[in-house]
């Protein structure tokens, strides 16, 4: 048995989920749509050039949790995740969890989307584990702050590292799918590294390193 990590956004899903999330927002009328559109696509497109600032990006992000109640943002997710989520779920990820699954793995979800948007996915997929960024609560509300270290790019190893050693789990024939090269730190400390419709600087570095490369989509 082994440890199985995926990435989520664009990997198990046909989307971003972060993304995704602030495009539902503003059909909802729920955030300003001169400022949060332009923020949206402008961190959308660093992370896909590496050069996201974390920070500015989550300062964003959770705002909107901070600004409205529990109970709206419950309603909310329900509707995103009829409307955004189930038709990016793809059939072949599905089955790729399916066959770790039956193999014993342990399968583990980490992403540098937020454990608000992503808990219900983790849990739609039947995946137990979830490292993912974690909103700041206090008095059952979110503050939107973020609660220790982000788990993007390095962040990533940091929070997996924290995660196993709570675990009767070792890295030792570890899997990790992936679609994006802000991925490579993790990447490149797995046994099993696959790149999954890859962006093309993943692909150049999965090429030249002989790494699996696949595709879920149909």
């Amino acid at each position: 048995m082994s440890l199985a990590i995926f990435d989520l956004d664009n990997t198990l899903l046909s989307t971003d989920s972060d993304h995704a999330w602030g495009e539902f927002l503003l059909e909802q009328g729920a955030v300003d749509p001169a400022t949060y559109r332009e923020a949206n696509e402008r961190f959308m497109a660093d992370y896909n050039a590496g050069t996201l600032d974390m920070a500015d990006f989550l300062a964003v992000a959770l705002k909107p949790l901070a600004d409205n109640t529990p109970e709206q943002l419950a309603a909310w997710h329900q509707q995103f995740m009829v409307s955004k989520i189930e038709p990016n779920i793809l059939p072949k990820a599905e089955e790729l969890l399916a066959r770790h699954r039956s193999k014993g793995d342990t399968l583990l979800i980490i992403t540098a989307t937020n454990r608000f948007i992503t808990a219900p996915i983790a849990e739609r997929l039947g995946v137990d584990h979830l490292i993912a960024v974690n909103p700041e609560v206090k008095d059952g509300h979110y503050t939107g702050g973020v609660s220790g270290v982000p788990s993007y790019r390095e962040g990533k190893v940091t929070r997996l590292e924290q995660w196993l050693e709570g675990q009767d789990l070792t890295m030792e024939d570890a899997w990790f799918y992936s679609d994006s090269h802000n991925d490579l730190p993790l990447l490149e400390i797995v046994e099993h590294p696959v790149a999954v419709d890859p962006d093309a600087t993943l692909r150049k570095v999965a090429e030249e390193r002989h790494w699996r490369i696949m595709s879920l989509r149909d």
